[in-house]
């Protein structure tokens, strides 16, 4: 079994990119067991394939598996690790480990076992691994990674290199940015390409057949992640698939609960448990509503497909029809990993609860949000802004 697995490990980090993610340098790589969440697609196997390449001289020291390889499957995550540890192993990688039956169960005896290993594990459905928490939090450093910023796509395609910004920088001092920006790189080319075909990391792999694979992860979280984390029959998945529809084809979205109910043929009280389950397994975004107590349970939320490529894949035609749409999607995709972000009753977006935002066109005035405190335009179409009136782009920089 093990030289088996030797060999699937030396084939797997063959050819890694020398370029680290966002995330790479705020995990704390010292900890014994480490788990990392996100998209599928988002780069977390080849995070933890770069930290073992640094790390560990050979398989020796750091072993890779998957947990839906025939030979784990066959032996058991615990059983494997019990035989690699024999020949004097000191980490162990577990990817894909959602994949694997009561998984939760054998790590545990992993951990408490081999507490002198370091264990790290990565998983593409957010949903089991967010439920894992409740047992492992106390045994497992847990870390969300997301999609490409737009700071990250243009480090990518070697256009130009910057510094991950704070929210409050990008709005007092956005003007000498955005000029610094737009005299080295055509920025409004890029962020529209990016919109369309830079979110996801493997883009890097066949820009040609990018959409047509993103469509492919689509349907694997929709009919393998959804469906056996929690038991959803297939036939259900068409409710799904018209929900996200919805969304690529329709205005900015505040959830209406009744009306959608009538239109999917569910009952309310399945919306709100699949909506929950599309943004769990990261297809779309949930902003909740400015309030607190009672008054927050009750608003409605608005609700947005997760990034603008997934609308791309979906509905391409929205790039001209629902321009609106794909600049809220950006904007709320991009602040979600950074900051606290709600719907505003003045203006669209409450950045942690102090700046109020109003995303538009190059034509987009103060009018709705005029005499508001800390309030702000984030505009597409121009690459420098004025006072406090932003280039929409520059959100991108924040991670």
């Amino acid at each position: 079994m093990i030289e088996s697995l030797f060999e699937y490990h030396y084939k797997v980090v063959q050819n890694l990119p020398e370029y680290k993610r966002y995330l790479y340098s705020k995990i704390n790589w010292k900890a014994k067991s480490i788990c990392i969440t996100g998209a599928r697609g988002t780069g977390k196997t080849t995070m933890l394939l770069q930290y073992m390449q640094k790390t560990y001289k050979s398989a020796e020291e750091c072993l890779y598996i998957s947990a839906d390889n025939i030979e784990v499957s066959k032996y058991g995550l615990l059983e494997t690790a019990k035989e690699y540890f024999k020949y004097g192993g000191k980490a162990l990688i577990i990817d894909e480990v959602h994949k694997y039956p009561d998984w939760q169960a054998e790590i545990k005896n992993i951990l408490d076992i081999y507490k002198d290993k370091q264990i790290l594990i990565s998983g593409s459905s957010s949903i089991k691994l967010q439920h894992s928490k409740y047992d492992l939090s106390r045994r497992i450093t847990y870390y969300e990674l997301e999609g490409l910023s737009f700071r990250e796509y243009l480090l990518l395609e070697n256009k130009i290199k910057l510094e991950a910004l704070k929210v409050e920088e990008i709005l007092q001092n956005h003007p000498q940015i955005s000029m610094d920006i737009s005299s080295k790189i055509t920025v409004l080319k890029e962020f529209k390409e990016y919109l369309k075909n830079g979110y996801y990391p493997f883009y890097l792999d066949n820009k040609q057949d990018y959409i047509l694979r993103l469509s492919n992860v689509i349907e694997k979280v929709l009919y393998e992640d959804i469906t056996s984390s929690y038991n959803i029959k297939t036939v259900n998945i068409t409710v799904f698939k018209k929900i996200l529809y919805l969304l690529a084809t329709s205005s900015p979205f505040v959830l209406n609960i009744s009306k959608l109910s009538g239109e999917l043929g569910i009952s309310k009280e399945y919306v709100y448990i699949f909506i929950e389950y599309l943004s769990l397994s990261k297809l779309l975004n949930t902003v909740n509503a400015d309030a607190s107590g009672y008054g927050y349970v009750r608003k409605p939320q608005k609700v947005l497909l997760n990034n603008t490529n997934i609308i791309n894949a979906i509905n391409p035609n929205a790039f001209k029809e629902n321009v609106g749409t794909i600049r809220e999607i950006f904007f709320a995709n991009q602040l979600m990993c950074t900051n606290k972000i709600s719907m505003a009753k003045m203006g669209d977006f409450k950045i942690d609860d102090k700046y109020l935002i109003e995303v538009g066109g190059a034509g987009k005035t103060f009018r709705q949000i005029k005499n508001i405190i800390n309030s702000y335009l984030a505009v597409d179409d121009i690459e420098t802004g004025i006072g406090n009136k932003i280039p929409l782009y520059l959100f991108g920089l924040l991670y």
